[in-house]
């Protein structure tokens, strides 16, 4: 709807892909796609893991059922058997396939309007093919959220908040018994203001109070909900990650259609710039992990309490690196088209290779796969047991905050190099904006940003290790895969 065709006789203009073909009423309505679109990848990835993992039980738990009935001779056969077996799971496949589908035949189509439609019957088409196994899904009751902890500690808090804190923190509330399998967390110093939701008043009798959990909280909550608060600081720094991740599925891609793609006579498609950016993704983490073994061998702890922020301040080089690389490289290509006469015609092609680009994509590969290790790691180590998951999706809206701001970032600088120079560096096509300078700007904002991320992990308490006894590693290993699954 936001395209010019679409809205050309309604709205009274042109209806080619100019700027001057463009009203304010098909500006709000891609806005408003933008968001709408962020609201729905938001509930996706959600709910989309924890929803797989409920059918998957039941799926298994049914194959083992209808195995063992046919082990007994109960008249089930093998393709009956695998017929109820996939029935609750076919929506899963059909919806990827349909997915893919669209992926390929948007690829083949030039016109946006046409591409914004194709997605969105496609949409529509798996969001059918998943209704249509609505009957046979698994449905699990909500067995309530541990992020209403923060909530009942902070409410607990200011309800006592003309209430004196004991000296001695033993006299704060906590349950000690033994025979619960509850990792227990020691006070401490920090945040003491919600120490006040762990104070036992003297009437009435404390099995009283300890029933309303927003009166009264254990130490152990409250401690937990420091720690959540506390790694606020940390968290607000990797949203500029979020940023400058989101150019390599907009400009980065934008460039690369711009340039040459053969390779000698063979055309070379631009996917193979994400099958790099997916290689360098895996392999910098890798190579970090292992590296990071070889030099850290003193403990475990050590590892732990150095290595998952020594990568995230690695990839935060790395989103500097890259923004350097592709400014010079788009330095480069804006040359070769103003010595070629190209600026008046964006849809000619550049002589110059399209691999031009392929160290960009790397470094880019490198700060999101350095970066998801080591923020997964950091979280699962600092977080409660019980928020990890939480804690998950609170990182990937914080990533997600980052991405939206990239277009927010492109908004704010085009207005400022107007008000300065008169001329906005983002034109109508690619030759005539100043992607160089925009690259620039984030390169000078990433270095901005790894000093302020510096300075935040230096001051950051870091929580101690004590619940390693109690958490196996295969254990922390699940939760590291669902994380960055997560993520």
């Amino acid at each position: 709807m936001s395209t010019p065709p679409v809205l050309a006789k309604a709205n009274g203009n042109c209806n080619e892909y100019k700027p001057e073909c463009i009203e304010d009423k098909q500006v709000h309505l891609f806005y408003a796609a933008l968001a709408l679109t962020s609201i729905g990848m938001a509930g996706h990835l959600a709910s989309l893991p924890s929803f797989i993992a409920e059918q998957m039980e039941n799926v298994i738990g049914e194959f083992f059922g209808n195995a063992e009935r046919l082990m007994e001779g109960d008249g089930v056969g093998c393709w009956g058997m695998c017929c109820a077996t996939c029935r609750p799971i076919r929506g899963f496949f059909l919806t990827v396939m349909v997915a893919m589908a669209g992926l390929l035949v948007v690829t083949y189509v030039k016109a946006w309007g046409v591409q914004f439609g194709v997605c969105a019957l496609f949409a529509l088409a798996s969001l059918l093919v998943y209704l249509s196994g609505i009957r046979s899904y698994n449905y699990v009751k909500p067995q309530g959220s541990a992020i209403t902890l923060i909530f009942r500690v902070i409410f607990a808090a200011f309800s006592k908040i003309f209430c004196r804190r004991p000296k001695d923190s033993n006299e704060l509330h906590e349950n000690r018994d033994v025979t619960e399998n509850v990792a227990l967390l020691p006070h401490t110093n920090r945040l003491r203001c919600l120490d006040k939701a762990a104070i036992i008043l003297r009437e009435p009798e404390l099995e009283q109070q300890a029933k309303n959990r927003w009166r009264l909280c254990k130490v152990t909550e409250v401690e937990a909900t420091k720690i959540a608060i506390c790694m606020i600081p940390l968290w607000m720094t990797f949203i500029f990650c979020g940023v400058v991740s989101a150019i390599g599925d907009t400009y980065f891609l934008e460039q690369a259609k711009s340039l040459n793609p053969k390779v000698g006579r063979i055309k070379v498609p631009l996917i193979i710039f994400l099958w790099f950016y997916d290689q360098a993704r895996t392999q910098f983490s890798k190579y970090f992990v292992q590296m990071a073994a070889k030099f850290i061998r003193s403990s475990r702890a050590s590892y732990r309490r150095y290595v998952p922020p020594t990568g995230v301040a690695v990839g935060m080089v790395f989103a500097t690196l890259c923004c350097i690389t592709a400014a010079l490289i788009e330095s480069r290509r804006l040359g070769i088209v103003k010595r070629n006469g190209l600026i008046d015609k964006p849809d000619a092609r550049v002589p110059m290779t399209m691999f031009w680009l392929l160290p960009q994509f790397l470094l880019l590969g490198g700060l999101d796969g350095i970066r998801e290790w080591s923020v997964s790691y950091l979280v699962i180590d600092q977080a409660p047991v019980a928020m990890i998951k939480y804690f998950g999706y609170f990182i990937s809206s914080v990533f997600g905050i980052g991405m939206m701001g990239s277009a927010l970032s492109v908004h704010v600088v085009g207005k400022i190099s107007q008000a300065k120079s008169g001329i906005s560096w983002f034109q109508s096509t690619m030759n005539k904006s100043r992607l160089d300078k925009y690259y620039w700007v984030l390169a000078a904002l990433s270095a901005a940003n790894l000093l302020v991320y510096i300075v935040v992990a230096s001051f950051y308490s870091y929580k101690d290790a004590i619940i390693e006894e109690l958490v196996e590693p295969e254990y922390e290993e699940t939760e590291m895969n669902l994380f960055q699954h997560d993520l």
